[in-house]
């Protein structure tokens, strides 16, 4: 016998029987978006007329490298998030599982390469 009343036990919990964490951290990574995508497109239009060399000399200086990857970082956390809600919201099962870390598996991967490029440009 419990003496949890029904308000109790669904206090902080949705459908899925967890909390609301995955729409806190896609509502906090999209106003780091809000912040670091003018950032973003400023720094990244500056280099957009640039040769090659010169664009690989530019991103060599910390405040574009920094702003790239933390632009980088915020959206792949961003999407991960995201497409993490859609797909427990959409599918079921064993589908959702795999769907679920096929997705993350992705986001990781992009932003490894990413910040990769960047270290290599940086060293």
């Amino acid at each position: 016998m419990s003496y949890l009343t029904d308000r109790k036990r669904a206090v902080g919990k949705g459908s899925a029987q967890s909390g609301t964490e995955h729409f806190w951290g896609q509502a906090i990574s999209a106003v780091g978006l809000l912040i670091l995508m003018p950032m973003f497109a400023l720094t990244f239009g500056h280099a957009l007329g640039m040769s090659y060399d010169e664009a690989i000399a530019y991103y060599q200086h910390p405040f574009p490298a920094i702003v790239a990857a933390m632009t980088v970082v915020t959206t792949m956390v961003h999407f991960r998030h995201g497409i993490q809600v859609v797909i427990e919201d959409y599918s079921r099962g064993v589908t959702k599982k795999v769907l679920v870390i096929f997705c993350t598996a992705i986001s990781y991967t992009v932003l490894a390469v990413a910040l990769y490029g960047l270290a290599r440009i940086a060293f």
